[in-house]
């Protein structure tokens, strides 16, 4: 077993950490630095409840190993908003009735956001496309589809 330095920017603020060669990306992210949003869970990267954005692009940190987000950039839910000012995304969930019982939609936040960061005309397909990568096992995609086309509207204002 052997330990590395890395350094990575989460959510804007600095990180400096030893990590093992075997930690994952998901483990740092919610054991070392608290931020819980990001959930596990298949541990395998099929049912993205634990997407985050890295270096603009969406991962799955389960199957991330730390080291490989060495110099990274990365975004996850708890990087959306605040308690004070909620994303688009997150006021636009809660009004539809979209968070159900809640455990895919961090994924499901993190990859709309992602999507209409680099699409922000997207269309229904689109979304649907987008979040075909994140499992919702209450099966009400319906909410979330809405709530993504929701927020598109307000951002585009």
């Amino acid at each position: 077993m052997s330990k590395h330095f890395m350094k990575l920017r989460v959510n804007g603020k600095e990180y400096g950490l030893m990590v093992d060669s075997y930690d994952r990306l998901i483990d740092v992210l919610r054991n070392r630095l608290g931020l819980r949003g990001t959930k596990e869970g298949c541990a395998t990267g099929d049912c993205g409840t634990c997407v985050v954005i890295m270096n603009g692009k969406l991962v799955n940190s389960c199957i991330v190993l730390a080291v490989q987000a060495h110099n990274s950039s990365i975004t996850t839910v708890e990087g959306l908003g605040t308690k004070e000012a909620l994303h688009p995304l997150q006021e636009t969930f809660i009004e539809s009735g979209a968070t159900q019982c809640g455990y895919c939609i961090p994924g499901m936040l993190v990859t709309a956001k992602h999507l209409l960061d680099v699409k922000p005309n997207a269309t229904e397909n689109d979304i649907k496309l987008a979040i075909s990568g994140v499992l919702c096992r209450c099966t009400g995609y319906t909410k979330i589809i809405k709530a993504v086309k929701d927020a598109q509207l307000r951002m585009n204002r």
